[in-house]
């Protein structure tokens, strides 16, 4: 990667000063200005560099009406160039605590503490996505106005494009327009990935949608946590323990987030867990149900025994259907299952999914249901079936009637 130096912009020297600090200073406190190539910025002159682009691009002596006005500006700036943005330190005044300054750095800023870095990681490392880059821009303010003080423009890292830009979580948001479409698709049980796909569609390709299918799930969830009306969760969590006191073999486990509302929930009674040790060895994890009345994704576990039945081997509910909630879901039925993993495990072809049993079921078998491929299609081949008409008979007949790979073949 080439410095900052290589990109012709020198490093310039930053002063950070934590909260612990200005504990220390005078009641009379002045935040510093990072002067640049010896110019002051007291003195109204301002410094805009070779690569400036006008008003685009922040310069030194800058001036906003409010901190607000500096962030967004700095943010469009970044889009347009290539990165994202954080806000890394804010300083108060000791003496009425007001806001005095702000920096606001490249998300590639710093690096990773190390106590986040375990050595005895089962798991593999993430990619490392703070490595140091100096870029940034610095306010402060003067009279009743926010002046720029620091300005960083070389990063030691390859800019995205525009386009590209838009993935990045700083320049990701869900619109009010998309939010009504989101809720009128999931109310008529349209997955996530289909709503991408209409919003894809609908902003005319997938880089101006201006969201991904994370920040659908993470909007979804927040919305049926708020259905749930007062006592329904404690209700819910009553009926477990009870049932947990009339029946010792019932365990559930439910998530609680940060402000205590009820998250995903799971449940197998003792007959569940019975039968998953005879005949666990297929099982079938749905999670294309979606008809209570908390729009939440109900996801269950079930297989087949010895006389053609299906039999279940757990249920839950889920908040979202993003990667993690299934590999808590993977990993709280397993513990359930006495830590017994299926031989196969057979999906619905969704990647959250799959990446959470490659994770949680390393030496299981997936495969795809059969049943939601053929549902697929009409969708794909409605072509093939107007120019063939006897395709659709033959293919289904190549699907379910021919056993060994040879036989398939030869049709």
């Amino acid at each position: 990667m080439a410095d900052s130096s290589d990109l012709g912009h020198p490093e310039e020297p930053i002063y950070n000063i934590d909260s612990d600090e200005l504990e220390a200073e005078s009641e009379n406190i002045q935040c510093d200005v990072n002067v640049e190539d010896s110019v002051n910025v007291e003195d109204g002159v301002n410094v805009i560099p070779s690569s400036s682009s006008g008003p685009l691009e922040p310069f030194i002596g800058m001036i906003f009406e409010e901190v607000e006005d500096a962030q967004t500006f700095y943010k469009a700036y970044a889009r347009r160039q290539g990165f994202a943005i954080r806000t890394n330190h804010t300083r108060l005044l000791k003496d009425d605590k007001t806001l005095c300054a702000v920096d606001h750095v490249c998300t590639r800023e710093g690096f990773r503490r190390v106590s986040q870095k375990d050595t005895d990681r089962q798991l593999p490392e993430p990619a490392e996505t703070k490595i140091g880059c100096k870029a940034m821009m610095g306010i402060k303010k003067n009279g009743e106005k926010w002046i720029v003080n620091k300005f960083v423009v070389g990063h030691n890292h390859i800019l995205l494009t525009p386009r590209s830009t838009s993935f990045l979580r700083g320049h990701r948001r869900v619109t009010k327009v998309q939010k009504k479409l989101i809720m009128t698709l999931n109310e008529s049980g349209v997955p996530t990935r289909k709503i991408m796909s209409v919003l894809s569609k609908d902003s005319g390709g997938e880089f101006n949608v201006g969201c991904i299918g994370m920040d659908v799930e993470n909007y979804l969830g927040s919305k049926r946590r708020k259905i749930f009306q007062e006592g329904d969760a404690q209700r819910l969590y009553s009926y477990f323990l009870d049932r947990q006191l009339k029946e010792p073999g019932f365990v559930f486990s439910m998530q609680v987030d940060k402000d205590g509302s009820m998250g995903s929930c799971f449940w197998a009674d003792a007959r569940s867990r019975a039968a998953y040790q005879y005949f666990g060895d297929v099982v079938t994890f749905d999670a294309t149900y979606l008809t209570n009345i908390y729009k939440m994704p109900f996801v269950p576990f079930s297989g087949v025994n010895h006389h053609h039945q299906t039999i279940m081997f757990g249920c839950a509910l889920l908040v979202n259907e993003t990667g993690e909630s299934y590999t808590w879901l993977l990993r709280t039925w397993q513990e359930a299952m006495l830590g017994r993993a299926p031989s196969t495990i057979i999906t619905d072809d969704d990647k959250a999914m799959a990446k959470a049993i490659v994770e949680v079921l390393p030496n299981t078998t997936h495969r795809l249901c059969l049943w939601h491929i053929l549902q697929k299609f009409p969708e794909h081949l409605a072509h093939v079936y107007n120019k063939f008409p006897d395709f659709q008979k033959d293919f289904r007949h190549c699907i379910h009637e021919t056993i060994t790979t040879d036989e398939f073949e030869q049709e």
